[in-house]
C-alpha cells in the first residue's frame, strides 16, 4: 500500500511539473549606446532546443548564442516545490543611433514551437569629447592611469548635477504645467539621497504632487554626453495669477562613494579598494514661469476652470407626486484644474425647495496633470402640483488647445408634478381648516349681556387682597419670562452649535492651546516625534480654523493669500512661513533641545499675534 501511494506521488509530481505553462520571454536593456557591447537574453522555464534567433539587423552579433540552465528544488511544510530556466545568451552592440525593435525568436519544448516576446531597444549616441581633451587622454594614458582612476570619481558638476524642467514656461492662468528635478550622474557612484532636501515654496502656485513611488534609474543622452538619471521629484502647478513668476532654486544632498588614493598600495588595495563617502550638496536651479491672463469675454457660466472637460446630465425622473423628491445630476469629466471647478447653479422653478448639491470627486494626478470626474448631484423637492421647465444649465471653460472659450449646455427638463396621495381636492368631501378674521365678525354684544363693572370691584378690595391677587399674577408672569428668556438663549446656542464653521472659529485657540500643551509636555520628555507633531497639529488646525479653510484644501499659498487679504502684516505672514517650514522639515533633520525650546516659543507668539489681529 504504502508503494502505491509513493508511486502516485510521483505520477502527480511528474504530471504537474509537464503541466506547467510554458513561458519563454526575451530580455534587454531598454538603452544603450553606440559602440558598447551588451546582451539580449532568451529564458525558458523548460527544457528546449533548436533555438531560432531574429535577424539582428540593426545590431553587430559579438558572440553567442551562450546556453546556461539552472533549477532549484525546495521543501516547505512538506510540499516540493521546483524550477528550471534555460536561457540563450547573444552579446550585440549597436552601431547607430536611434528606437530599434529585436522580434520574436523560437525554441521547440516536447516537440512544439514556442515563441518569445520583441524587444524594443533605444540607442543613445556616444559621448562627445572635445578634441583637446581627447588628445590629452591618449598622452597620459600609460603616465598617469591612477589619476585617471581618481578623477572618475570626482563629483564635478559635469559629472553630477540636478536639472529643473518644466513642462511648460509659457501658460496661461490655471494652466496645468510639470516641474521635474532630474538627477544627472556620470563616472560617480550615487551611494544614496538623504532626507535634507528643501524645495522652493512655489508661491503663485496651487500644487499636486505626483506618487514619486521608488526612485528608478535609466540612461539619457544630454549635451553631448550620456548620463545615469533618477527623478528626484515631480509636481504639478496651477498658476493662480498673470505675470512672470519665479520658482527658486531647490537644493538635495547627496551621499557619494568614493574611492580613497593612498600612497602605498599593494595588489589587494587594486583588487578590493578603499572607499568613503562624501555627502554632497547639489542646487537644482530656478525658473521663470510666464503666465499669460485669461482672455477677455469670458461667458457668465465661466467659474474658473481651465482644460479639456465634457458635461453629462442626467435626471432622476420627469413625472413626480407633490413632496417627491428629483435629482439632477452632472458629470463633469476631463483633465485640468479639475480641483477648482465649482458647481453650476441650477435655477429651480417657484414651488421647489432646493438642498445643497452633494459633490463626489474621482480625480487622479498623473504626468499630464489632474483628470478625472467630478459629479455633482442636485436634490429638490416640488411642494405643489403643476407642469415646470428646469431651464438649461451652462458649464463654461477656457480650452487649452483651441485658447477659446467654451460652454456647455444641459437641456431642458420640463417635469410634471401630480398632486399627492395626501393633498386634498377641490371636490374631496374633507373638512379644508380656513383661517380669516374680518372686522364685521366682531360685534359688540353690550345689549344681550351686561358686563361685569370691575371698577367697583377693585374699590371694595382690601390691601390684603390686592397684594394676593398680585402675587398670583406673579407666579404666573414669571416663569413665563424665564421660559422666554430661555428659549432665546437655547435657539442660540443651538444655531450657534449647527455652524460648525463659527463653532471652529471661536475655540480655534482653545484647541491650540491644548495642543501646545501636549507639545509641552513631549518637550519636558525629550520626545522629539511627539513634540513636532503636536507643534505641526497645533499651527495647522488653528489655521484651518481661524480661515474656514478645510485641512485637506490647506497650504502655504493659500495661507499667505487669505491673510494678506485680511490686512496682516507681511512680517506676520513670514513668520507664519517660518514656524511652519521650520516644523515641517524638523521631523526629518536632527535637532537639538534649544531649537525645540525656540519652535514652542515662535508657535505660541505666533498663535498670540494672530489672536490680536482679530483674523
Amino acid at each position: 500500500m504504502r508503494k502505491f501511494l509513493y508511486i502516485i506521488t510521483f505520477i502527480g509530481i511528474a504530471l504537474g511539473a509537464y503541466a506547467d505553462e510554458v513561458v519563454f520571454k526575451a530580455s534587454a536593456p531598454k538603452q544603450v549606446i553606440v559602440g558598447r557591447p551588451f546582451q539580449v537574453s532568451y529564458t525558458v522555464n523548460q527544457r528546449s532546443r533548436d533555438l531560432r534567433a531574429p535577424e539582428f539587423t540593426d545590431f553587430d552579433v559579438l558572440s553567442g548564442p551562450y546556453s546556461s540552465t539552472s533549477s532549484s528544488t525546495s521543501f516547505v511544510n512538506g510540499k516540493r516545490t521546483s524550477s528550471f530556466e534555460q536561457t540563450y545568451t547573444y552579446m550585440l552592440m549597436a552601431t547607430k543611433e536611434g528606437t530599434f525593435t529585436i522580434g520574436p525568436a523560437t525554441v521547440k519544448v516536447d516537440g512544439e514551437q514556442v515563441q518569445s516576446n520583441g524587444v524594443r531597444i533605444q540607442v543613445l549616441p556616444a559621448d562627445e569629447q572635445p578634441q583637446q581633451q581627447q588628445s590629452a587622454v591618449s598622452n597620459q594614458q600609460s603616465a598617469n592611469s591612477q589619476q585617471q582612476r581618481a578623477n572618475s570619481q570626482s563629483a564635478s558638476s559635469e559629472n553630477l548635477f540636478v536639472r529643473t524642467i518644466a513642462s511648460k514656461t509659457r501658460v496661461h492662468e490655471q494652466e496645468a504645467l510639470m516641474i521635474t528635478y532630474k538627477l544627472y550622474f556620470a563616472n560617480v557612484d550615487v551611494a544614496q539621497l538623504t532626507n535634507n532636501t528643501k524645495l522652493p515654496e512655489f508661491t503663485g502656485f496651487l500644487k499636486q504632487d505626483l506618487d514619486q513611488g521608488e526612485i528608478q534609474t535609466e540612461l539619457e543622452h544630454y549635451n553631448g554626453r550620456n548620463y545615469q538619471t533618477a527623478v528626484l521629484y515631480r509636481t504639478i502647478l496651477y498658476p493662480q495669477h498673470s505675470g512672470d513668476i519665479k520658482i527658486d532654486p531647490a537644493n538635495f544632498e547627496a551621499v557619494l562613494r568614493v574611492q580613497v588614493q593612498q600612497r602605498a598600495r599593494s595588489i589587494f588595495d587594486d583588487f578590493f579598494g578603499s572607499y568613503t563617502n562624501v555627502t554632497k550638496m547639489l542646487t537644482a536651479p530656478g525658473v521663470t514661469i510666464h503666465v499669460s491672463p485669461l482672455p477677455a469675454g469670458k461667458p457668465a457660466g465661466f467659474s474658473g476652470g481651465v482644460g479639456h472637460f465634457t458635461l453629462t446630465p442626467s435626471i432622476s425622473q420627469t413625472e413626480v407626486q407633490a413632496n417627491e423628491a428629483v435629482t439632477i445630476k452632472l458629470d463633469i469629466s476631463g483633465s485640468g484644474n479639475m480641483k477648482l471647478l465649482k458647481a453650476p447653479a441650477i435655477d429651480w422653478p417657484e414651488g421647489f425647495e432646493p438642498y445643497d448639491p452633494k459633490v463626489t470627486n474621482n480625480f487622479k494626478t498623473t504626468t499630464s496633470g489632474v483628470s478625472g470626474t467630478k459629479s455633482i448631484e442636485y436634490l429638490a423637492i416640488p411642494r405643489s402640483a403643476g407642469e415646470y421647465t428646469i431651464p438649461a444649465v451652462n458649464f463654461s471653460y477656457f480650452d487649452i488647445d483651441s485658447k477659446t472659450y467654451k460652454t456647455l449646455s444641459t437641456p431642458e427638463y420640463t417635469i410634471r408634478v401630480k398632486r399627492g396621495a395626501n393633498e386634498p381636492t377641490a371636490n374631496s368631501q374633507e373638512p379644508i381648516a380656513i383661517s380669516y378674521t374680518q372686522k364685521e365678525d366682531i360685534k359688540q354684544l353690550g345689549s344681550d349681556i351686561r358686563y361685569i363693572d370691575t371698577k367697583r370691584v377693585e374699590g371694595r378690595k382690601s390691601k390684603v387682597e390686592s397684594i394676593h391677587y398680585n402675587l398670583i399674577w406673579l407666579w404666573y408672569v414669571v416663569p413665563l419670562i424665564i421660559a422666554i428668556v430661555l428659549l432665546v438663549v437655547l435657539r442660540k446656542q443651538i444655531k450657534e452649535a449647527s455652524d460648525l464653521t463659527r463653532m471652529k472659529y471661536k475655540r480655534a485657540n482653545k484647541v491650540a492651546q491644548k495642543r501646545l500643551k501636549a507639545a509641552a509636555a513631549a518637550l519636558k520628555a525629550n520626545d522629539k516625534n511627539a513634540f513636532y507633531a503636536a507643534i505641526e497639529s497645533a499651527a495647522w488646525t488653528y489655521l484651518s480654523d481661524r480661515l474656514s479653510i478645510p485641512t485637506a484644501d490647506l497650504n502655504k499659498e493659500n495661507i499667505a493669500s487669505i491673510l494678506r487679504q485680511k490686512g496682516v502684516s507681511d512680517a506676520l505672514i513670514a513668520d507664519v512661513m517660518n514656524v511652519l517650514s521650520t516644523a515641517e522639515f524638523a521631523r526629518y533633520a536632527p535637532s537639538t533641545d534649544h531649537e525645540m525650546d525656540d519652535l514652542y516659543t515662535a508657535t505660541t507668539n505666533l498663535i498670540n499675534n494672530l489672536e490680536n489681529e482679530k483674523i
